[in-house]
């Protein structure tokens, strides 16, 4: 039996059917390595429909899962959820009849299949998550953020600061007085 990866799909036999014709499958339980600092919080599930055109496939996917991240302003650990829809056409790299290589400098960016005919969806979804992800996540929309003077989280059974409370290291800093007079001459 052979085995294949997670979001690894053979498509031969799809490239050889009539224009229209349909494979879906269902994703469950999988994960992948994210590039830069991204790490997933949840597993992918979702469905992946791939469709035969006169070029190669229509990939249509709803796939859903959760990035582990920090609040940009209270700095606690979130999950922040993605839902993400690729939708992409993906062209044979080989002449399904001859099994020559295709001339790809005509377009050189798009998605490809495999010289077996596989659809590798991983890089296409990794992409998603990387183009999904927000640039400043919050844990919730009010996000009262942090102190500044004590850095604890802003919100109900935060005490306020009287004014005088400052940092001992800093008080002489409260006599420094500047001479408008030295300024301007």
């Amino acid at each position: 039996m052979n085995r294949f990866q997670p979001l690894t799909y053979p498509l031969a036999a799809l490239l050889a059917e009539p224009v229209g014709s349909e494979r879906a499958y269902g994703v469950s339980g999988v994960t992948i390595p994210l590039p830069d600092d991204l790490r997933l919080a949840a597993a992918i599930e979702g469905t992946v429909v791939v469709a035969r055109t006169n070029r190669g496939v229509l990939v249509d996917s709803r796939l859903a899962t959760a990035l582990a991240g920090t609040c940009s302003r209270c700095l606690r650990e979130i999950e922040i959820p993605l839902d993400l829809r690729i939708r992409e056409e993906v062209l044979p790299s080989l002449d399904l009849a001859t099994g020559q290589p295709l001339d790809r400098s005509g377009e050189p960016d798009v998605a490809r299949l495999t010289d077996h005919h596989e659809l590798e969806l991983e890089p296409l979804v990794a992409e998603a998550i990387s183009l999904a992800e927000p640039i400043a996540p919050l844990c919730e929309p009010a996000c009262p953020g942090l102190c500044v003077v004590c850095g604890e989280r802003l919100g109900p059974g935060h005490a306020d600061h009287p004014e005088d409370d400052i940092d001992p290291r800093l008080a002489a800093l409260r006599a420094f007085r500047v001479d408008g007079d030295a300024e301007n001459g």
